[in-house]
């Protein structure tokens, strides 16, 4: 073969080449992407709801029961919180409501005692009303009898003045009456001050015991210690945080869609997740929350292009009895891929169909 021969024969190689790069190159382009207009996918991370343990009022870390990553149970106390100042206000509370006590019982007794007065202070009114009533019939006698001559004017004088001084202790004795009263009512108001007293002091005991339980933090969920934010001796003002969880019963993944596919995902779709680490495993989660909100969106949308920069935040929340059944391997941070079925006659791919159950 000459030179001529092979040199056309490379540029005609050489060309082919190309030609097959190039028709690769546009093949890839042009074929279908993902899994079809069925679906619907989206990259995420593992996430879980986090709670922050933080101490109710300010003082001093006794002790701290957990280390970072060990997993709690409802009703388990974390850590303690120094508790002398409250044990000593308690304690003072405790006496205030046994003075208080102390005080209703006397004022009962005053409330009783005036009471007593005021019955002797009546019958002291009926005794000098029966006096001035026999005062009264021995000066009309006296009278009667002065105008006949039969007994002397001085009689009678001193009849009027027994009258008049019969009134007087009648008067008198009234006003005893209207005193003890007044005297009761006085003694009600100071039971009824005694009472209150009391139920503020009862109130203190209460927020103190309560004070006192709060001092001692518990979980209230299952959950993973991710960090101790303080340690024992440390003090910490009001709102202080001493731990990080991360709550194992809420695990969901996040993940964002354009909004032409997001408007077709409805509360409770099936979700099927694929996490970098464990691709083998297809996990089962369900939709828990959708945007109604677009995020990455562009000042202004004129084209249909840029309509496809409207994007919805979507959780997908992994089913609770699952992670119960795994909570060692449960990890958050891991990214990942979510897939949806946004078309009900759609059939899910051999290699996403859930593997993993409840």
């Amino acid at each position: 073969m000459s030179q001529a021969h092979r040199s056309t024969l490379r540029r005609i190689l050489v060309i082919t080449a190309v030609l097959a790069v190039v028709a690769l190159l546009a093949w890839l382009e042009m074929r279908p992407s993902g899994l079809g207009e069925g679906f619907a996918s989206g990259n995420g991370r593992i996430e879980a709801t986090e709670i922050d343990v933080a101490t109710k009022l300010a003082g001093r870390v006794v002790e701290i029961n957990v280390d970072e990553g060990d997993f709690v149970q409802p009703g388990q106390v974390l850590a303690r919180m120094d508790t002398e100042v409250l044990q000593a206000q308690l304690k003072q509370a405790e006496a205030q409501v046994r003075q208080a006590e102390n005080a209703i019982l006397t004022a009962r007794a005053l409330v009783a005692m005036r009471e007593s007065e005021k019955a002797t202070a009546e019958a002291v009114v009926h005794q000098r009303q029966a006096e001035l009533t026999a005062a009264t019939k021995r000066h009309q006698r006296t009278a009667v009898l002065v105008e006949r001559n039969a007994m002397a004017r001085q009689q009678l004088d001193d009849d009027v003045a027994a009258k008049q001084s019969a009134q007087a202790a009648l008067a008198a004795s009234r006003a005893q009456v209207l005193s003890a009263e007044a005297g009761i009512a006085a003694a009600k108001s100071q039971v009824i001050e005694a009472e209150s007293a009391l139920e503020a002091a009862r109130a203190s005991v209460a927020r103190l015991q309560a004070d006192i339980a709060d001092s001692q933090l518990k979980t209230d969920r299952v959950a993973r210690v991710q960090y101790r934010v303080a340690q024992p001796g440390e003090v910490l003002g009001a709102g202080g945080k001493l731990l990080n969880l991360v709550d194992l019963a809420d695990v969901y993944m996040t993940f964002f869609l354009p909004e032409r596919q997001a408007g077709r995902v409805a509360i409770g779709a099936d979700v099927h997740l694929v996490v970098d680490a464990a691709p083998q495993y297809v996990i089962p989660a369900k939709v828990s929350y959708v945007a109604s909100v677009a995020q990455f969106t562009p000042k202004t949308v004129e084209t249909e292009s840029e309509r496809e920069k409207l994007m919805f935040r979507v959780k997908a929340r992994i089913d609770p009895q699952l992670l119960e059944k795994h909570l060692e391997q449960v990890k958050t941070g891991l990214p990942g891929m979510a897939y949806l079925k946004l078309d009900a006659a759609a059939e899910w791919p051999e290699h996403l169909q859930i593997n993993v159950t409840p």
